[in-house]
């Protein structure tokens, strides 16, 4: 027997806190099951936090799974312990949301790698009892499905009805379709592709750096030695931030609009709106993430590539699968671009897969995904909807 249990555990504030006793359910499994990771070491003990939202039917044949993005966390349609903000996928998730929890049993584990109880290089190292830093494996999306299957084997699920998320969250819906097709039923890749573009892992390399270069980042140790690259992971959240969003969205909620003043300072304050709003942004991501965690999520995604792993051709990797997929791009968003949707499109067709796919009209850019919008909406709640009745679900009321 795996050397696992289910617990609420309590936690105090800070991401340094939840990635040990993260306020969330969590499972931890023993040194007799350990996690094979694609760097060819096993982590183990190792843990995964995770939330859950509605009623698992009595055939357990209504669960979905939630995969959540870069920054994202377990906590999808309840407020977050750190921030005290809303879930970051309520408008999508709930009751009589698109992914209605009075019909379906929701779950949103943290992914491995990440700071909100999963184990992460914020985690502690059982070994050394300080925290893994750098010491930490470095993971995959790969590495990120198998530790949530094996929670889904914990909590007794052998299918899903669905598997949904957006950006990173997209890309372990793909991996979840190749690697394990029997045990999904419908997926929802959104705002995704099946490799990280050369473009995307540019950015990527200028937020690491900017972590790496700050002083207090002392070679990845910051939790031992009490300090925190906080400029550092602030300046990669506004530079990836930037990329969520598009010029026009820019433009429309900025423009060239001045910060509290009708005059330049003739400074390097913030003078522009847009200038206050990204400091903004950085400043409030470091109270909740840790920059080391920031630096493997980033190179997980970065090391993605579907196709690679099937001889090249990425109609390999959904061969004789049964499940069905709804996939969805936006036209604003220029680091998942709709091309992106388009080959994991056409390569499902290759497959002979049961496919469907949208391109939203939108100028919210790629974070059109977590944002109000109904079209959106219409297709998820649509797509389910037939999905659950191939499936054999009670219809909705």
């Amino acid at each position: 027997m795996a050397e696992a249990d289910l617990t609420l555990a309590r936690g105090r504030p800070g991401p340094t806190r939840e990635a040990d006793n993260p306020r969330s359910l969590v499972v931890r499994f023993g040194p007799d099951r350990p996690l094979k990771l694609d760097a060819g070491v096993e982590l183990s003990p190792f843990q995964i936090a995770y939330q859950t939202y509605g009623t698992l039917d009595a055939n357990r044949t209504n669960a979905v799974l939630i995969c959540h993005a870069l920054t994202g966390d377990q906590h999808v349609a309840n407020v977050h312990p750190v921030t005290g903000k809303p879930g970051w996928w309520e408008t999508m998730v709930g009751p009589g949301k698109p992914i209605d929890t009075n019909r379906y049993f929701v779950i949103c584990a943290n992914v491995l790698g990440a700071c909100m109880g999963t184990t992460g290089p914020a985690s502690t190292n059982p070994r050394t009892g300080e925290p893994w830093g750098l010491d930490f494996p470095v993971i995959t999306i790969r590495d990120m499905v198998r530790a949530q299957a094996m929670l889904l084997d914990h909590l007794g699920i052998d299918t899903l009805f669905a598997v949904a998320g957006g950006s990173m969250g997209g890309m372990q819906v793909l991996q979840w379709a190749a690697s394990y097709p029997e045990r999904v039923f419908a997926a929802l890749p959104i705002a995704t592709g099946a490799r990280h573009s050369a473009q995307n892992i540019a950015f990527h390399e200028v937020g690491r750096q900017a972590v790496m270069a700050d002083p207090e980042w002392r070679g990845g140790r910051y939790l031992v030695e009490g300090t925190n690259p906080r400029r550092g992971l602030a300046v990669a959240r506004m530079g990836a931030h930037i990329t969520y969003l598009s010029d026009a969205a820019l433009h429309r909620k900025f423009g060239r609009r001045f910060q509290d003043r009708s005059n330049p300072t003739f400074s390097f304050d913030a003078d522009f709106e847009v200038e206050s709003y990204l400091r903004h942004q950085g400043i409030t991501f470091v109270e909740r993430f840790d920059a080391n965690s920031y630096l493997y999520l980033t190179r997980a995604m970065d090391y993605f590539d579907l196709a690679a792993d099937y001889g090249g051709v990425l109609a390999n990797a959904f061969r004789g699968t049964e499940t069905r997929f709804c996939v969805i791009s936006f036209t604003s968003d220029w680091l998942f671009p709709t091309s992106e949707s388009r080959a994991v499109v056409h390569a499902l067709n290759a497959a002979g897969a049961r496919v469907s796919f949208a391109e939203i009209v939108t100028d919210k850019g790629h974070d059109a995904f977590l944002l109000d919008e109904p079209e959106l909406f219409a297709i998820v709640r649509g797509f389910l909807a037939g999905a659950g009745k191939a499936r054999g679900l009670p219809p909705a009321d």
